[in-house]
């Protein structure tokens, strides 16, 4: 692949929009099964890109976020199984959301339609790469990609792959681009792209959110920055909250779905804490006045409570009813996930009409919070705002709406 400049591959992208809408569903579906098809065919070329990705920055990144930037063969798999499960999503392109009939006999139509060129800035997770080309693909979008430069290796031959499918299915290879420039130029480039880029998604950490929340000209979706919490209600099946924290810290603690801080109900904090510590000894734990008197931990500082941790690092305070934990998750939350655990049916109601994130649970771990996971296919992100897009970013997320009227001569 010839390297350009960032604008030039925005300018590169915007000229591919017109085609990719208008493919038909077969067509892109087609596509999407070739492309999985060229990653698995490379992924010696990929694992031997990440393996540099990951050789330096070890010593230079935590164990959980060489975790994030680390492919496996069954990571590979995984992103071509992302891919194929796309295909069998209905295509949003043209999906009726709305239709009435006026008085005149004109029919107004309320359909979706792509966006046009979707950029997205993310960092450390080189899967992300196949699963926004996928996504914007198959929504009808081009896409310029801007990895960080932990994983540009990796990144560029997943993209080198991808382009590879889109050439042999008589297709441009320049909607779906990667910025060679890995320094912050680019990725200001991208934010004040006017009239090339019609949505940016930055995906990341905090840092990353903000610059482009605070900077950018073209349009931009919130995502990502994960303080969820769990809350651990007096009436809670403590069997079943064991096994939910477990899953939302441990599992994969450098993902912006895992949980961060837990609240506990002060009537079963005896009995609960002392069991919880001993189920996750491989988490450090920050801890109120209160959880310090019951269980040994680091006392929780100034800003634990407004952390994102991403490793194995959990911040706790006791509570003294559903009401108490949902002013407090109201207070540091940054609208990503939150859960109760309860049997309740008065608290379970409280707890979903008041809290204020994208997605709430009920008994279940926040680590659900995923596309695929809802049945979205991968996704693009979590948009942790509220207008346009909200919670996982799947394929209606990516794109906007148009009206459509059908009439037979009808005048004003």
């Amino acid at each position: 692949m010839s390297k350009m400049t960032t604008i030039e591959l925005c300018k590169a992208a915007k000229e591919t929009t017109r085609l990719i809408a208008s493919l038909s569903n077969d067509e892109k579906n087609s596509a999407l099964k070739k492309m999985a098809e060229k990653l698995i065919e490379n992924t010696s070329e990929i694992l031997k890109a990440n393996e540099k990705d990951v050789a330096e920055q070890t010593g230079k990144l935590s164990d959980a976020m060489i975790d994030r930037l680390k492919l496996t063969k069954d990571r590979i798999k995984g992103m071509a199984d992302g891919l194929l499960e796309l295909t069998k999503l209905p295509d949003p392109v043209g999906k009726v959301i709305t239709e009435f009939e006026r008085p005149n006999g004109m029919r107004i139509s309320k359909r979706l339609y792509p966006l046009g060129v979707v950029a997205i800035i993310y960092e450390s997770r080189p899967n992300v790469t196949s699963d926004a080309a996928g996504l914007c693909f198959k929504s009808g979008n081009a896409c310029v990609l801007r990895g960080g430069k932990e994983s540009y290796r990796s990144s560029k031959a997943i993209v080198t792959a991808l382009k590879q499918a889109l050439k042999e299915e008589g297709l441009p290879e320049n909607a779906i681009n990667l910025v060679d420039d890995i320094t912050r130029r680019s990725a200001n480039e991208l934010m004040t792209a006017e009239g090339l880029v019609d949505l940016l998604i930055p995906r990341g950490g905090a840092g990353l959110i903000k610059a482009c929340t605070e900077n950018a000209k073209v349009p931009c979706i919130q995502t990502g920055t994960g303080i969820c919490h769990i809350y651990v209600d007096d009436t809670a099946n403590l069997n079943d909250a064991l096994n939910i924290v477990d899953n939302a810290k441990t599992s994969r603690p450098s993902v912006c779905n895992a949980v961060e801080v837990l609240l506990v109900h002060e009537s079963i904090a005896k009995e609960f804490l002392p069991a919880l510590k001993a189920r996750i000894p491989q988490v450090e734990i920050r801890l109120c006045d209160k959880a310090q008197k019951i269980i040994d931990g680091i006392p929780a500082g100034e800003n634990d409570f407004d952390t994102e941790f991403l490793d194995y690092i959990l911040a706790i305070k006791i509570v003294r009813d559903v009401d108490a934990a949902i002013e407090h998750i109201l207070k540091h939350s940054t609208g990503h996930s939150e859960a109760i655990i309860t049997e309740t049916e008065s608290a379970k109601k409280k707890f979903i009409a008041q809290i204020d994130s994208a997605a709430v649970y009920v008994n279940v771990s926040t680590r659900f919070t995923d596309g695929g996971e809802f049945g979205l296919g991968c996704e693009m992100g979590i948009s942790t705002q509220k207008l346009h897009a909200r919670g996982p970013m799947g394929l209606d997320e990516l794109c906007t709406y148009k009206y459509v009227i059908l009439g037979n001569g009808q005048v004003r």
